[in-house]
Formats: structure tokens, C-alpha cells, sequence
């Protein structure tokens, strides 16, 4: 569905998975789906799926696709979420723990929300490294997406950018 500053990080969110990729990275891909009825979305979303149309990320529809230009290979990981955490509800940390993953690199949209969940539920995980590309993840705004670092480099979260995290 569409996000507000999400189509601006593509580029380097695609730059970043080609770069994991040439370095032989586990590819997890977090998407978000429900179903029709909206039986499975956060209570104050359900208004979003209570009318004849279709909600903006019911399984199948375009609303809970991946982004033009971004693209999931047979060896990736795919981990399907219904809540703002990437952990919450899913396999995810059983994925990780059973590859041996230590660091994790975060992308994505919306900083506040799904991305700040996610990479505090990864700290609270106890994995050594988390390291969020502050400019392949976005906000509605700059400042919103700023406030939200700040936040999360206060837990030790690393925020660099991607050209620093691909040692540019």
C-alpha cells in the first residue's frame, strides 16, 4: 500500500539487498497482509475493511505486494506480519536464531511504526547488532524519521547511511 516516503528509499532499499546479496546475507522480506474481512488487523485499523471495498493490504491485491522494483529470489525468506513488529506473532526470531544470525539490518517504511517496533523487539532480543540504514528507511517526514533515530541510537542502534554501512 502506498506509504508516505516509501517510494523515495526504493533505490537504496534495492541498492542494500543487491549489496547483502553479493555479500551471501539471509534476505528476509516482512510483508504485511490480512484477510478480507479485516479479522486480523490492529483494532484501530479494522474501519479500513468494515466497507464493500478492499482494504489496503489484503492478501493478494497490490496493497500487500512489494513495491515495484523490489523483488523476493527463490532463496530469500519471506515472513508474513500482521502488527507493526516484524517479531510480533511471527517465526521471525526461530528464522534467524536457527541461521545464526547476529546482525540485523533493517529497511523499510514507516520509521515511527513498523520499523521502530521491529528493530525494538530485535534489541530487546538480545541480537548483538542491529544496524537500521537510516537513509534506506522513511517517514512521512524528516523530522518524524529523525525523532525516531535519535530514539532508537539511544538503545544502541546503529543508524548509518547506506554508503557508510557499505564501507563508501
Amino acid at each position: 500500500m502506498h506509504v508516505k516516503g516509501g517510494a523515495a528509499i526504493v533505490p537504496a532499499v534495492q541498492r542494500a539487498v543487491s549489496f547483502a546479496r553479493e555479500k551471501g546475507a539471509l534476505i528476509v522480506w516482512v510483508i504485511r497482509e490480512h484477510h478480507i474481512s479485516g479479522r486480523d488487523v490492529e483494532r484501530f485499523r479494522r474501519h479500513h475493511y468494515a466497507t464493500s471495498k478492499v482494504g489496503p493490504t489484503v492478501k493478494g491485491t497490490k496493497g500487500a505486494a512489494l513495491v515495484d522494483g523490489l523483488r523476493i529470489e527463490p532463496e530469500d525468506q519471506v515472513v508474513v506480519k500482521y502488527r507493526f513488529s516484524a517479531f510480533f506473532g511471527t517465526n521471525l526470531h526461530s528464522v534467524l536464531h536457527n541461521a545464526g544470525i547476529e546482525t540485523i539490518v533493517v529497511t523499510g517504511v514507516q520509521t515511527p511504526n513498523c520499523i521502530r517496533q521491529t528493530v525494538f523487539d530485535a534489541v530487546a532480543h538480545d541480537y548483538p547488532s542491529v544496524i537500521l540504514l537510516s537513509d534506506a528507511t522513511g517517514a512521512a517526514s524528516p523530522e518524524i524519521h529523525e525523532a525516531n533515530l535519535s530514539d532508537m541510537r539511544n538503545v544502541s542502534v546503529s543508524t548509518p547511511t547506506l554508503a557508510e554501512w557499505m564501507g563508501f
